[in-house]
């Protein structure tokens, strides 16, 4: 999530940058330790140096126009993912995550004006807005967005009217829905 929101955001890619350098030089000043390795965001966003792709997290995303660490895992674009249904108007794709790696990683793809059911959440959670938008009780998320959880957030996300929501969702735990119907798809889903 962090690496294709790197890709997109031209400011936070450029202030991760400076925030290395600072690190790079604080870590050298302890024990005169020279620091050589290529910035982390550069590694994230999967280039050489710090470029991001776009300088502006309000461009399209379509097919073929993902940020890059995604378009990896996904190469037939959005288009192409094959959705699974997990309630009306609500679909998702499990992405594989690197062996050893524990949590949870998917795209969640949200019709317009659809209501998600109330829940809390097991551990942190990190979302980032591919395309549309949604909303809840801690502001408006738009394309390029990150929202930050943790397990003390508890929420009711809805999809914009107009356009819906597709997200790109990591997850350390299983959401804790509060409603019965999203508990008992919940063993279903995985979520």
């Amino acid at each position: 999530v962090v690496a294709a929101h790197l890709d997109r955001c031209g400011r936070c890619c450029h202030a991760t940058r400076d925030l290395e350098q600072i690190g790079a030089a604080l870590i050298e000043g302890i024990d005169g330790t020279v620091v050589t390795t290529r910035p982390t965001a550069a590694r994230l966003a999967g280039g050489h140096g710090v470029r991001p792709a776009s300088t502006n997290a309000d461009s399209a995303i379509g097919t073929g126009d993902l940020p890059r660490p995604l378009a990896r895992l996904l190469t037939d674009g959005l288009d192409a993912v094959p959705w699974r249904w997990l309630g009306p108007g609500v679909w998702h794709h499990r992405l594989a995550l690197s062996p050893g790696v524990a949590g949870d990683l998917r795209l969640l793809k949200i019709a317009p004006g659809r209501r998600m059911p109330a829940h809390g959440h097991g551990g942190c959670e990190l979302t980032l807005v591919l395309a549309g938008a949604y909303r809840d009780e801690t502001g408006v998320f738009g394309r390029g967005d990150v929202q930050d959880v943790d397990p003390a957030t508890e929420h009711r996300p809805v999809a914009d009217p107009a356009a819906g929501c597709i997200c790109l969702i990591a997850s350390e735990r299983p959401a804790r829905f509060k409603g019965w119907m999203g508990r008992l798809m919940q063993p279903l889903t995985g979520m």
